[in-house]
Formats: C-alpha cells, structure tokens, sequence
C-alpha cells in the first residue's frame, strides 16, 4: 500500500468517526456538548467532502482508485476484528478450561 493509500484510510476514518462522534454527542449531550458534537460532525463531513472532492478523476490530486483502497481497508479491518475475536475465544476457552 503506497503512502496516498495510507492517507486515504487514515483520512477518510478520521472523518468517519468524527461524523460519528459528532452524531453522538449532538444527539444525547446538552448546552455546551451538544455544541462541541455539531462541530464534529461539520469536522467530519467537511474532512470526507474534501478528500472525496479532490480524488475525483477530474481533479487529478491525488492519485488513488477511492473505492479499491475503501473496499481493501474495510476487508483488513474485518479480516482483524475476526482474528482478535478468534483469539480472545481461544483464550477465554484456555481459561476456563483451567
């Protein structure tokens, strides 16, 4: 994976969290919180806008194929929750088991 690959995940997860965060504490803080998530989720959506924008084909600044680095981050993250999750089981079986 080459340095703007890297950049895209770490960007567009960035934003994808902060979208989330946002979402979360607009929707269940008050007063000052709920300002601070509406930021966020500003942050969030103007972070993904921006890196989508400029990997547009037209735009031509970034070169990366968005939905081939999107689709291989989503299978290594999946591939690892499943590994952690196999891992935490045969753990939790060794411990029981003892």
């Amino acid at each position: 994976m080459d340095l703007w690959a890297f950049l895209t995940v770490l960007i567009l997860v960035f934003g994808l969290f902060m979208l989330l965060a946002g979402i979360f504490t607009a929707y269940f803080g008050s007063g000052k919180s709920r300002m601070i998530g509406v930021a966020l989720l500003v942050i969030g959506l103007v972070v993904g806008i921006l890196w989508a924008v400029m990997a547009l084909d037209s735009v031509d600044i970034i070169d990366v194929d968005l939905s081939d680095v999107i689709w291989n981050a989503f299978l290594y993250i999946l591939a690892g929750v499943f590994g952690a999750l196999a891992a935490i089981g045969v753990f939790l079986v060794a411990i029981m088991k003892s």
